[in-house]
């Protein structure tokens, strides 16, 4: 088959090209940056796919499935999405499980509430937040007049390169544990419940997924059943650490993540996420998959961070105004002569002294 992957660099398209690539498929993978790879069967082209010009080049052949981690403004996926749905037999378009509501103890199905539909807040109806956003382009999907997509909703996946922390990046916690300064995180989110997918076994289920005509027209959320507390994440992380740096990382709490967190400005990822407990119902897709079992959590974690330590990963970019917030809140201090550029010194500056 001729697969097309939009924007498929991540933790879950890299494991998934690599995966399609190996069953005798031609994948046809976009990325803004020049790429290249020695591996039969698998074709990066250059460009960006969320320039429309890029797309109708790239359409202009049509293919057996098209998967897509892009993300889009709902006005621009409506201007997209008769393209996509006209090149190909079965489009993939991923979503989040990010769009549900808040189902409390309750175990989530694909059709428990989403966001969207339920909240009564008028505030952030008026936004396009990712929940939302991602809902929205949802509804655009089922109102096409046609069914030959299939909508998948993974939650929050991780991998050698992306280890997550409540709504922290690694550059935003493992970066200042091996920097020597203390981890900034939040009394609320950490007693929440959530759960953290490899991004290998969403990848494993996608590809059972393509070709199949009892899924075209249906969604599916591809996440483990298993459920721990944020609180036990970070346990995990700093037991890891502590074994291969031979310290112990600081840890400073707060109450309040969304205060601590306006650097960053994702108070709504915070409330409408990150504070509600995930629990998922697995039954869905396992009525159409072979493969049942999922990475254990903690197994997983240890094995991603102590190859990430052990390979020397690289970080991307450091934000600077986030990290004079947490210092302000952790007593650390970073040197001017370590921050590059003007511009972040004094984002720092400003977050470290001034902004409250």
């Amino acid at each position: 088959m001729n697969i097309l992957v939009l924007g498929g660099t991540g933790a879950m398209g890299s494991p998934l090209v690599d995966i399609l690539a190996s069953c005798g498929n031609e994948v046809f993978v976009t990325s803004r940056k020049q790429r290249s790879t020695e591996k039969t069967g698998i074709h990066y082209i250059t460009g960006n796919a969320h320039e429309l010009d890029f797309l109708t080049e790239i359409l202009r052949e049509n293919y057996d499935a098209i998967i897509d981690f892009m993300v889009y403004s709902p006005e621009d996926f409506r201007g997209r999405i008769g393209l996509f749905l006209k090149s190909t037999k079965q489009y993939f378009f991923f979503s989040s499980s990010r769009v549900y509501a808040d189902a409390g103890n309750e175990m989530i199905t694909e059709d428990s509430p989403r966001l969207l539909d339920v909240t009564q807040d008028k505030e952030y109806l008026e936004t396009d937040e990712y929940a939302l956003a991602k809902a929205r382009e949802e509804n655009i999907l089922r109102q096409s007049g046609k069914n030959n997509w299939t909508i998948i909703r993974p939650y929050i996946t991780y991998n050698n390169a992306r280890l997550q922390l409540g709504v922290l990046e690694k550059e935003s916690w493992l970066w200042r544990a091996l920097e020597g300064k203390a981890i900034v995180f939040g009394k609320d989110i950490a007693s929440q419940y959530t759960t953290l997918t490899y991004g290998y076994d969403v990848a494993l289920r996608v590809v059972e997924l393509i070709g199949k005509k009892e899924a075209l027209g249906e969604t599916f959320h591809i996440t483990t059943e298993e459920s721990v507390l944020w609180q036990d994440i970070l346990g995990i992380y700093l037991d890891v650490l502590e074994k291969k740096t031979g310290r112990k990382p600081k840890v400073c709490w707060v109450n309040d993540s969304t205060q601590f967190l306006k650097a960053v400005d994702n108070r709504y990822q915070i409330k409408y996420d990150r504070l509600f407990n995930r629990k998922f119902n697995n039954a869905k897709i396992d009525q159409f998959t072979e493969i049942m079992d999922y990475q254990k959590i903690e197994e997983g974690l240890r094995k991603c961070l102590s190859q990430f330590l052990v390979q020397s990963g690289e970080f991307m970019e450091i934000n600077w105004r986030l990290e004079g917030a947490f210092d302000k809140v952790s007593g650390d201090k970073t040197r001017l002569k370590n921050i590059p550029g003007w511009k972040n010194r004094l984002r720092y500056i400003a977050f470290r002294y001034f902004i409250k």
